[in-house]
């Protein structure tokens, strides 16, 4: 991060623009909109700067002195901007504030900025800023465009409401908890539902009567959210799982998860890292279902986050038994499991009308050294088989497949960490493919796909 985003109260505060062209009354404009005063220093003005003195809602906070720039034009200013077309003037204006101190801005210079002026969304007092760290203005603007659209104004008289009433819900809830829970439930439910249809009084009598309620307690309620990662690619992620990770208060997390999607949990909860992989467990399964039981009895909102999907090879039912049966809430986000989104990532559709009716979907995990599966299942034709977690038995997977039927010829891919930026994809036979990942030696996760879909990578592959 090049720069910390920050919000200044300018209230009042003097603020010095250098410069008297467009760019400079755009960067006055912004100020001024923060309520400071703005001075515009320069020898001549652009008709745009003519318009900003003029307006009668700037009276008497914007002035513009007719002169060159001197360093003594920097006593009491809050901070300073230099738009000037003059290269010379701009890094005299640079120089002259750093030694003072002063933050400074020289317009499309990044490298002599102190602050970014960011590409602003004001929906008052809520305000969203987009900055590209001086690199790319354009896509800050487009990027804050495309939150105009998720973002309403109505959103402004939402934030109002909630301001209005922050002290009494304060008074009323005791526990931070309870306050914070109170207000992701207004946000979710028919209080801003109103705001957002234009029924302002309506949305302020539901909130009054959500305060008046008799318990408190309510708002304590330990849950689980049991969510689906999918298979590593953060855009893959449902809404709902978003969500769910912006309200946590503490993340279970395995090491199927990705850097890149843990990223995007809410910063102020606890991060548990349980993972499990081949003969090593981090946390045994009884012990993870343990401690998602004792922090939803804590009150706390309780995040288990699993790659892929929880009900697929996840573990994810008897996860959420324990809870059943201390009664505990639970919600449960499906999430893209590995064989559709490795495979459609690898350009491998699992089905297909000319090579394929049908799927199946098995685990190659070892169970005490042995590999144990329905071998005559798997070996039907027109098929498509996905193995999951099945490196490390792969030269009994392959020779159990042939001594049950499967041409040795059958195409097979190894899908290395589908979906991010680390994938790989080797083809091969059934045959060969031991030989292949012993030469290669792939990297888990990896995922198995047999049958003879995957002639069709060469063609359909477009990832990477």
């Amino acid at each position: 991060m090049e720069f910390l985003p920050i919000f200044i109260d300018l209230k009042r505060g003097s603020c010095l623009v250098v410069g008297g062209g467009d760019i400079a009354a755009r960067k006055a404009a912004l100020l001024l909109k923060a309520q400071a005063k703005v001075t515009i220093i320069s020898p001549e003005i652009s008709l745009m700067t003519q318009q900003l003195l003029g307006a009668p809602e700037n009276s008497g906070r914007v002035q513009w002195l007719k002169a060159n720039f001197g360093p003594d034009y920097l006593y009491a200013q809050v901070l300073v901007i230099a738009a000037t077309d003059d290269n010379s003037v701009n890094h005299a204006v640079y120089q002259a504030a750093k030694k003072r101190r002063i933050p400074v801005n020289v317009a499309d210079e990044p490298t002599m900025c102190d602050f970014i002026l960011a590409s602003i969304l004001d929906r008052s007092p809520i305000v969203v800023a987009v900055s590209s760290g001086g690199q790319s203005p354009i896509l800050a603007r487009q990027l804050r465009a495309r939150l105009e659209t998720l973002i309403p104004p109505s959103y402004s008289r939402l934030g109002n409401l909630m301001g209005e009433y922050r002290q009494a819900v304060k008074d009323k809830f005791k526990k931070l908890s309870q306050r914070r829970r109170f207000w992701e439930s207004v946000l979710q439910g028919p209080v801003a539902d109103h705001v957002l249809a234009g029924r302002d009084a309506l949305a302020e009598e539901t909130l009054k009567k959500l305060i008046e309620i008799d318990n408190p307690d309510e708002f304590s309620q330990g849950e689980v959210y049991l969510v689906g990662a999918g298979p590593g690619d953060p855009d893959l992620l449902t809404f709902k799982a978003l969500r769910l990770m912006q309200q946590a208060d503490v993340v279970f997390y395995d090491r199927l998860v990705s850097k890149e999607v843990l990223d995007l949990v809410r910063k102020e909860a606890d991060l548990v890292y349980v993972g499990k992989q081949r003969s090593w467990h981090f946390k045994r399964q009884d012990e993870i279902n343990q401690l998602l039981l004792e922090h939803a009895q804590q009150g706390k909102r309780v995040l288990r986050l699993k790659g892929g999907d929880p009900f697929i090879f996840g573990r994810g039912g008897e996860e959420i038994a324990t809870l059943a049966d201390h009664n505990i809430p639970f919600q449960v986000v499906p999430g893209i499991t590995a064989a559709s989104g490795c495979a459609c990532y690898a350009g491998i559709p699992l089905t297909h009308r000319d090579y394929s009716q049908s799927c199946i979907f098995v685990t190659g995990q070892l169970k005490e050294g042995e590999l144990v599966l329905n071998w005559p299942a798997l070996v039907q034709p027109r098929q498509t088989v996905v193995v999951y977690m099945g490196l490390a038995g792969l030269p009994e997977l392959s020779k159990q497949l042939q001594a049950h039927g499967m041409s040795p010829d059958m195409p097979a891919a190894l899908v290395q960490q589908g979906t991010t930026e680390h994938q790989k994809v080797w083809v091969s036979t059934i045959a060969d493919l031991p030989e292949l990942a012993e030469r290669e030696q792939p990297v888990a996760p990896t995922l198995l796909i047999i049958g003879e879909v995957v002639q069709l990578h060469g063609q359909l592959a477009w990832f990477n």
